[in-house]
């Protein structure tokens, strides 16, 4: 119990005013004096208290804590594999989240602004070297080089069994011209003599009409076997790219859908978009797998077939995906490929439930190792890089007027873009392009003996 003597002038005399109080029961924050009993609050409360007095310094990996009651008394909190430790008797002795472990994730939640958006200041700016010279021998052969390793991924298809009727073209080369339309970005008619090219290099068998080109981008068989293809493409990097990300973008289609809206009494129209999820690497910018759906459908289911198919042919330590793919089964499905994933927490996160697992343990890295984190995390730009190659190489919208036709045409893209990428890395790290899909099998049986 303390004294107080309070001070205050009426008509020019002096009043004084004695008050007994608790010391208990002033605590000071921000230079404000609260009267409440800080002893009667939950450990979050007082740990908000201690965050607000700006107790909280960082030091190399850990957290240097003062004390609430001011006693010039310092506690060191920091994160140890799974759950975080405090020096502090009550977090000793209780085996639990103490108040200082509090302030501290109430530290670190700051760095996460009100729009849910990871915020980082970077004062110098991060550039990446050019191997100029194999950069340009790659761009300036690229057209030679893509033609033959097409035609040597076109060489895997097998010709479906006669049947009936007329015989049909030969798959090899209506899927050589397909993907080679889409590189060149040529209309049909204009595309016809770069197959005349094609035909006197021996890379095709017979020279197809434009026609026919279009009737095949309209099979739906087809769609399976480029999506083959294209993981066929990314496997002469398969001893590179260990780090993957994941992410979707949308292309534009030529097709509409109309609804009648009852507000203003009116039809209206938007255009329909696609949308390609895709699994690249972080490293190469190799895509390793991917989907096509309708632009309104969500990212987050998705992510368990990309990885499960890149983890058929790529070993896997690495995963990095924006917010939408943050679930406890997609940690999972993560988790059991052997990967660890950095995908980033809401605002709303708090981590009282679930603790355990690997969504657990990723909360508490990207709590009280955020910085760490982000190191990891940031590699997901490489997604945003891939689909700018692609984008800007082949177009961002597609040709095609049917959805089969047009889903066809983005993994003739999708492909294109791999055949490339390939190129790039045959001149810059010296990696030779496999493209035999029996050969694979063979280096793949005799490591696994």
């Amino acid at each position: 119990m303390i004294i107080l003597y309070l001070l205050i002038k009426v008509r020019n005399r002096n009043i004084y005013i004695v008050v007994f109080t608790d010391i208990s029961k002033m605590i000071k924050v921000n230079n404000q004096i609260q009267t409440t009993d800080w002893r009667h609050m939950s450990r979050e409360e007082r740990g908000k208290l201690i965050f607000q007095s700006g107790k909280i310094r960082k030091q190399n990996d850990y957290w240097i804590v003062g004390s609430q009651t001011g006693n010039f008394k310092a506690y060191k909190v920091s994160f140890n594999g799974h759950e975080p430790t405090c020096t502090c008797p009550d977090c000793q002795l209780r085996k639990g989240k103490c108040k200082h472990i509090h302030a501290v994730e109430f530290y670190i939640k700051r760095q996460i602004n009100e729009e849910n958006k990871i915020t980082e200041i970077r004062g110098v700016k991060i550039t990446y070297s050019q191997d100029w010279k194999a950069y340009n021998k790659a761009q300036t052969n690229e057209k030679l080089i893509f033609m033959r390793l097409l035609k040597d991924l076109c060489e895997n298809i097998e010709q479906p069994t006669y049947k009936f009727g007329r015989p049909t073209l030969p798959y090899a080369d209506m899927i050589f011209a397909m993907a080679y339309k889409v590189y060149s970005t040529f209309s049909g008619r204009r595309f016809v003599s770069d197959l005349k090219i094609a035909k006197e290099m021996n890379l095709i068998d017979e020279e197809p009409c434009y026609n026919s080109i279009f009737n095949f981008f309209n099979k739906k068989e087809l769609t399976k076997v480029l999506q083959e293809l294209i993981t066929l493409s990314s496997l002469p990097l398969k001893e590179i790219e260990n780090d993957f990300a994941v992410d979707s973008s949308g292309f534009a289609t030529s097709r509409f859908a109309r609804w009648f809206d009852y507000k203003w009494g009116k039809e209206k129209k938007f255009r329909i978009w696609l949308k390609a999820h895709i699994m690249t690497g972080t490293r190469t910018n190799i895509i390793t797998s991917v989907n096509i759906t309708e632009g309104q459908e969500n990212d987050s289911p998705q992510l368990a077939d990309l990885v499960k198919r890149t983890a058929e042919n790529f070993n896997i330590e690495e995963v990095s995906g924006d917010k939408a793919y943050n679930g406890r089964e997609n940690f999972k499905v993560i988790e059991e490929v052997g990967a660890t994933p950095f995908i980033p927490f809401k605002k709303n996160v708090t981590g009282k439930r679930g603790s355990l697992g690997i969504w657990g343990k990723m909360y508490h890295y990207f709590m009280y190792k955020h910085e760490e984190f982000l190191e990891h995390y940031h590699k997901r730009s490489n997604v945003e890089t891939c689909f700018h190659m692609i984008k800007t190489k082949f177009g961002d919208n597609l040709r095609s007027k049917s959805q089969t036709a047009q889903i066809n045409e983005l993994l003739c893209k999708i492909l294109c873009h791999n055949i490339c990428v390939v190129i790039q890395e045959i001149n810059e790290l010296g990696v030779r392009a496999e493209f035999r899909l029996e050969e694979t099998k063979e280096i793949s049986a005799q490591k696994v003996e």
